[in-house]
């Protein structure tokens, strides 16, 4: 399963599908189980639901992405098992017929956002964390449920936004580049009256967006105490890019997030330079967004348990903790 902190509903793919994309396990099969229950058009769940329609009193969602993904079908309540921690019965969830997008063979999604309709709201947890394993590990990311953090986690307090619910919000105050702390605006990270703004952490955007301004000041400071490094051009959306075919190994300037609270969260060098081919091209793996909200993406998530206390508002960071 894919899991998403940015986004509410969670879904699989269903039988019959009329159009699915491959996926690793067996397609879920409604017509097989016997806790499967379709939710009518006027109950709670179907209600909130940002996109729904209604057919012979069956309610039908559908769910798109930022990046043109989207899942369509009926929504429906099913009984989801922890294994031995037991089981919740009438669970929300898509029961998709339809999707189209990069979902890397998963089964589905699970909606981990802060909305009534996300699997952490409707099991009533106080907390959840996740570990993202690096992109080229063989062992697998993990998702736990009203565990403690580990204690040497850097904290930092989540924020509010009157305006949505679903996102989680963090109080990011500074970037640092090469332990320079960067004269960036308070309001560049700020969520404005409007609800516009601010900083989320989403496991469901891949690379870390920051506003343009935000942006080229650390893309800049970073070349700038790197002039060592041999420019190799762009690639995709990273405008700024290395030939290391013939490095062994390579010091670059440390890059580290600053947090309302005072403390500071290192990014590993790994998590902001990828390769991008086989030949020994590395990007840069930030970008740069005209929209008001800065995200910190899933690559700069790997490597660390990302812990969020519902109860207490905060979000934990861990590396190398999973």
């Amino acid at each position: 399963m894919a899991i998403d902190t940015g986004s509410d509903v969670s879904w699989l793919q269903c039988d019959p599908c009329s159009d699915c994309y491959q996926q690793t396990d067996p397609i879920y099969k409604p017509s097989s189980s016997s806790t499967y229950k379709p939710l009518g058009c006027n109950t709670q769940q179907c209600v909130a639901l940002e996109v729904s329609a209604c057919r012979t009193n069956s309610c039908l969602y559908q769910v798109s992405y930022g990046d043109g993904s989207y899942t369509v079908g009926n929504f429906a309540t099913e009984t989801i098992s922890f294994g031995q921690y037991g089981s919740v019965p009438a669970v929300a969830f898509g029961c998709g017929h339809d999707n189209v997008g990069l979902f890397s063979g998963s089964a589905g999604l699970l909606g981990l956002g802060g909305g009534r309709l996300s699997l952490p709201s409707q099991i009533k947890a106080t907390s959840f964390s996740y570990c993202l394993v690096d992109k080229d590990s063989r062992s697998f990311s993990t998702l736990e449920f009203n565990t403690a953090p580990p204690g040497d986690s850097v904290v930092a307090p989540m924020l509010k936004n009157a305006l949505t619910s679903t996102y989680f919000y963090v109080g990011l105050t500074g970037i640092s580049v090469g332990g320079r702390a960067l004269k960036i605006p308070s309001n560049m990270f700020e969520i404005g009256a409007d609800g516009k703004g601010g900083v989320i952490v989403d496991s469901g955007t891949a690379v870390t967006r920051l506003r343009t301004e935000v942006y080229t000041l650390v893309r800049d400071t970073f070349k700038s105490m790197s002039p060592y490094l041999r420019s190799a051009g762009r690639f995709s959306l990273f405008d700024t890019c290395y030939d290391f075919s013939s490095e062994t190994t390579v010091k670059v300037p440390m890059i580290s997030f600053q947090f309302a609270g005072g403390k500071t969260l290192p990014v590993r060098p790994s998590n902001f330079l990828i390769p991008v081919d086989e030949q020994g091209k590395f990007c840069f793996a930030f970008a740069g967004t005209s929209g008001p909200l800065n995200i910190i993406g899933n690559l700069q998530q790997q490597g660390t348990r990302v812990s969020y206390d519902l109860a207490n508002r905060n979000i934990g960071f861990s590396p190398n903790k999973c």
